[in-house]
């Protein structure tokens, strides 16, 4: 009794600790100092779409390279890639060097960075991009570049990562940037860039303008914007001004202006939602547990020399096929193992998301994190895969440890390289290069793979899990059963549970992934995480325990599908997201939204799926341990 209190307390202190860091992280790169004078580098990356400022709407989910020919911008006398991280390609990242000079603690106004010709039929596919309200997105010491936008409800100003290309009324293009960049002074001499605001604007210039030599240009005297023809030829001068401004925000804190809650109560509401649905389900599953469970145990277990002593009835009936094997034993098995591989993949990663080591300035090392532990817990999928089919009897070993190490992510890895075609027809920087897939699949093959098998192997090796009760040869006729125990209406019914505990949280999630905003309350993800843990084992169980007394045995895939059927709901909800959050016309951005919420929604229905099974397994196990069958 003091060991499981002390386990409770352990617990609580877990959970109250990542309440409260959800809004620390370790900065990840070491700070850079400068002098006066030094050159500051600008980094240019992928422009990409950006929710619109009246209707909150996105318009396409493509990048596209800076350098992209057609938007025509200056480049530099060198141009050199940035190196990346995995995870940082895989998310369409493309960073170059530019063609910029800031020097810190200089000046600059009205400077002439290039001139450009545009032709009528990339001023064409240009505005088009204005209309979809494409964002620049530049990087300063690896800070991103920001414009300042006023959150309505709390009227305050948060800085919004990435700056208009252009105004979509006009449209017109945006080709003079007033750059104000803040610091922090460390010592007397030495600086430390601490945020970077961007203010563009649209001006269409005179070519005189720039023939004056006594340095007296004022490019503020300009008025008109810059509306490309596309009918004609543009001349298209791009200009900028430098301003830098003392401030005494420390570097350790400079991100703190990206992290911006709209709206904090509706993350607490989240939580507290989905509290109240674990609260109910732990309410019921513990009234069946206590009362009904107890209840039925006692009566099962009377003396049997009494006369007045009933015949069997409810789920005892049942305890001769229960543990019978299950149609298409192989596949629920590879599913139950890739399912254990997700779980420990996510576990660890909100552990150290959590606790500060995914910090936003890392680019990327979210999504890489998630690959690398995916890749190592190979081994669980197949240990995981191997236990289970051998307690069902399963004699195709080898049958069962290839298609455990092929079957789901092969299925996960065709439907991203179908979408990279997408991706590539359309000349995004999103598609993913030939070297990245090589690289991810020499990932695949060299750890994944071999830790499966090395899994498999223990988990063959491993005595089979013996059941409590032995399976008769003839299988019990199941009766009808009514209409809400049903396959269909029950993993509904199941589903909704898990799924009502974490759709706001899954609101903001989607924002980040398509909205391009950074997502960093990891302390509510993973205490979401926790809650959606707790909802697919209880609504599992409780359905289990009901299929039961109406006698219907058949519980292993039912188990799966119940709670794996949050995965429905997370595509419903992605259509519902696409028709009020996006205006998207175009076929690609169309295949390549609805590709990636069928990834994550599959995903999400082998997770759910796996916790459901086994809570009901650990239940079943335990209910028929406590009865005496003869």
């Amino acid at each position: 009794m003091a060991r499981s209190r002390s386990f409770i307390i352990t617990c609580i202190l877990i959970l109250t600790i990542s309440a409260n860091t959800f809004a620390f992280y370790l900065p990840g790169v070491a700070p850079r100092d400068y002098r006066e004078g030094d050159e500051v580098e600008v980094h240019v990356n992928s422009l990409t779409p950006m929710m619109g400022p009246a209707t909150q709407q996105l318009k396409s989910v493509i990048p596209y390279d800076y350098y992209y020919k057609p938007f025509h911008f200056c480049q530099p006398n060198e141009l050199k890639s940035q190196p990346e991280s995995l995870g940082s390609i895989l998310f369409g990242d493309r960073i170059f060097s530019s063609a910029y000079v800031l020097k810190m603690k200089v000046d600059e106004k009205c400077k002439l960075l290039c001139n450009q010709t545009v032709p009528p039929e990339d001023a064409k596919f240009i505005n088009q991009r204005i209309r979809e309200n494409y964002a620049i997105n530049w990087l300063i010491d690896g800070l991103p570049a920001a414009s300042k936008k006023l959150d309505a409800k709390t009227h305050t100003y948060f800085s919004s990562i990435g700056f208009e290309l252009g105004d979509q009324t006009e449209p017109s293009l945006n080709n003079h940037y007033e750059i104000t960049i803040q610091y922090h002074t460390q010592d007397k001499d030495k600086y430390r860039v601490v945020g970077v605001i961007v203010k563009p604007f649209s001006r269409r210039y005179d070519a005189t303008l720039f023939s004056q030599t006594d340095g007296n240009k004022d490019c503020d005297s300009v008025s008109n914007k810059l509306v490309l023809s596309e009918t004609n030829s543009n001349d298209v001068f791009y200009t900028y001004d430098i301003s830098w401004a003392s401030s005494s925000t420390a570097w350790a804190t400079r991100w703190d202006s990206y992290l911006h809650t709209f709206d904090p109560r509706i993350h607490w509401f989240s939580l507290v939602n989905s509290i109240v649905i674990v609260l109910f389900l732990t309410g019921m599953v513990a009234m069946i547990l206590l009362r009904a469970l107890h209840k039925d145990i006692s009566r099962y277990n009377q003396i049997e020399d009494k006369e007045d002593v009933q015949e069997d009835f409810g789920w005892k009936l049942v305890h001769g096929d229960v543990f019978r094997p299950p149609a298409n034993v192989m596949l629920l098995s590879v599913l139950l193992g890739s399912g254990a591989q997700l779980f420990f993949m996510t576990a660890v990663t909100l552990v150290f998301a959590v606790l500060g080591f995914l910090s936003p300035s890392n680019r990327g090392s979210l999504a890489t994190v998630m690959i690398i532990f995916y890749m190592l817990f190979g081994s669980v999928a197949g240990y995981v895969s191997a236990r289970v089919y051998k307690m069902f009897n399963g004699d195709s070993w080898k049958k069962n440890v290839f298609l455990t190490a092929f079957l789901f992510p092969s299925l996960i890895f065709a439907i991203f390289v179908v979408l990279n075609f997408f991706l590539v027809s359309a000349k995004s920087s999103g598609a993913v290069p030939a070297t990245t897939l090589l690289a991810i699949i020499g990932l695949w093959f060299l750890i994944s793979v071999p830790l499966c098998f090395i899994g498999s192997f223990f988990g063959f090796r491993k005595p089979k899990i013996e059941h409590p009760v032995r399976t008769n040869q003839i299988p019990r006729q199941i009766p009808d059963q009514v209409f809400y125990l049903r396959p269909i209406p029950s993993m509904l019914m199941g589903g909704v549970l898990p799924f009502g505990a974490i759709f706001i949280e899954l609101y903001f999630i989607m924002n980040s992934i398509w909205g391009n905003k950074v997502y960093y309350l990891f302390g509510f993800a993973a205490l979401v995480f926790v809650i959606l843990t707790i909802t697919c084992s209880e609504v599992t169980i409780l359905l289990c325990y009901f299929h039961l007394c109406a006698e219907d045995y058949h519980w292993s895939w039912r188990a799966f599908l119940t709670s794996g059927a949050s995965g429905l709901y997370i595509f419903i909800y992605s259509i519902m997201y696409f028709a009020t959050r996006l205006q998207i016309t175009s076929l690609t951005s169309t295949v390549i939204y609805f590709g990636w919420s069928g990834v994550m929604s599959l995903m999400f229905f082998v997770l759910t799926g796996t916790i459901g099974y086994f809570a009901c397994l650990a239940f079943i196990r335990r209910i028929f341990m406590s009865i005496k069958v003869d």
